[in-house]
C-alpha cells in the first residue's frame, strides 16, 4: 500500500498495520514520517522498542530474534530497522522476505530506506515489503509541487497568504525542506494566526534556497527562463564548477537531438524515449521540450555548447556563466 508522507497522519487516525517502510531522500519529510509512526504505536500500547541498524557485518538473524521475543514487562513492541545504504545484500534480502512472511500483530516493524532506484526497487525483497507493508514515500518536493506543501504546513499553523507570496516562498527555499520547515516555524513565531502579508513575509524569511544542476537542466527544459537565471545564479554563488553546469545542460541538449532524428526517420516519440532509457521522472520534460523545438534549433545550441567546453578549457575567451546563461535563454524563445 504506497501512500505519500503527508497522507500519514490521517491514514494513521483510521489504525495501525504491521509493517510501515518509510523511503525517500527528503531527510525531513522521513524524520517525520518515522516519529509519526512510533508516536502512534506508543499510544495504541507498543511499550517496548528495539532498534536495528543494517550497515556492514550486521548479524540478520537478531531481527528474527527480536520479533520472536517479547520482554516480561511489554506486551507489544516497535522493531525500529534502518538500513542506511538500501541494499540488505542476498542474506539480508532473503532475510527480509523470511521476516515480512510471518509478521507478528504484537509487533509494529518500521524500516527506513533512503531513496531507492529503479533496480532495487525491483527487487524481490523490496517487492516482499510492498506487498505486506505500508509504503510511505518521502521525496522531496518538486519546486512546481513547493507553494502548496509550504500552504499545508503554514495551515497547521493557522496562517496563510496569498498566491504570489507563497511562490516567493518556494523560490527562497527550493532545494532545501530543512529550512523551509524553520522559516515556516519563524512566521509562526514572528506573526499570530491569520493572513499574513507579503511585505511580512519578504522581511522575515532568509533566501535559504539550493540548487543543483538537474534542476538547471529542468529550467531549461521547460523553457523557465526566470528559474533558469536565478538557479544559474546559485550555482555560481555556491563555487559549482561551469564544467558539471555545461555537462548537466548538454547532456538534455545531446538526448533532444538524438529524439528529434529519431522522429525525423519516423520513429514513435514515446518508443524513442523508452529506447533511449530517459529516466522516468524526466520523460515528460523532455517530450514536451522535444515538441516545442526544432532540430535546427538543436543543432545551434549544440554548437554554443561546444563553444562554451572551449571557453572554460581556456581555447577561446569568453565569460562561461554569461554564455550558459544565454545557451538557457534560447529555450524560452
Amino acid at each position: 500500500m504506497p501512500i505519500i508522507s503527508e497522507e500519514l497522519p490521517r491514514h494513521l487516525a483510521s489504525g495501525l498495520k504491521p509493517l510501515y517502510v518509510v523511503h525517500g531522500d527528503a531527510l525531513l519529510l522521513a524524520v517525520e514520517a518515522a516519529d509519526s509512526i512510533r508516536t502512534a504505536a506508543r499510544a495504541a500500547g507498543y511499550s517496548e522498542r528495539e532498534t536495528f541498524i543494517a550497515e556492514q557485518h550486521f548479524k540478520w538473524g537478531e531481527l528474527r530474534n527480536s520479533a520472536q521475543s517479547l520482554s516480561l514487562f511489554a506486551e507489544r513492541k516497535i522493531i525500529d530497522l534502518r538500513i542506511p545504504s538500501g541494499k540488505p545484500g542476498v542474506e539480508g534480502g532473503q532475510a527480509l522476505q523470511d521476516y515480512v512472511a510471518n509478521l507478528s500483530p504484537d509487533i509494529l516493524t518500521l524500516i527506513s530506506l533512503p531513496k531507492m532506484d529503479w533496480a532495487a526497487q525491483k527487487s524481490q525483497w523490496f517487492g516482499a515489503l510492498e506487498r505486506h507493508g505500508v509504503m510511505v514515500s518521502a521525496d522531496d518536493i518538486p519546486r512546481s509541487a513547493l507553494p502548496k506543501w509550504i500552504a499545508g504546513r503554514m495551515k497547521r499553523q493557522e496562517q496563510a497568504v496569498d498566491v504570489p507570496t507563497l511562490e516567493f516562498l518556494a523560490d527562497r527555499c527550493e532545494g532545501n525542506l530543512f529550512a523551509a520547515f524553520q522559516e515556516i516555524q519563524k512566521l509562526a513565531l514572528l506573526f499570530p494566526a491569520g493572513q499574513l502579508s507579503f511585505e511580512q513575509v519578504k522581511d522575515a524569511v532568509m533566501d535559504v534556497a539550493r540548487y543543483d544542476i538537474f534542476k538547471l537542466s529542468e529550467a531549461m527544459l521547460n523553457g523557465d527562463a526566470t528559474r533558469f537565471a536565478r538557479i544559474l545564479d546559485g550555482l555560481r554563488a555556491e563555487g559549482t564548477a561551469t564544467t558539471l553546469a555545461l555537462w548537466a545542460v548538454s547532456e538534455d541538449i545531446r538526448t533532444l537531438g538524438k529524439l528529434l532524428q529519431a522522429v525525423q526517420r519516423g520513429g514513435n516519440m514515446s518508443d524513442a524515449i523508452r529506447d533511449m532509457r530517459v529516466r522516468k521522472d524526466r520523460q515528460g520534460m523532455i517530450e514536451n521540450a522535444a515538441r516545442r523545438l526544432k532540430f535546427p534549433f538543436i543543432e545551434r545550441a549544440l554548437q554554443q555548447a561546444a563553444r562554451l567546453d572551449k571557453t572554460i578549457k581556456g581555447l577561446r575567451q569568453g565569460d562561461v556563466w554569461d554564455e550558459l546563461l544565454q545557451l538557457g535563454l534560447r529555450f524560452a524563445k
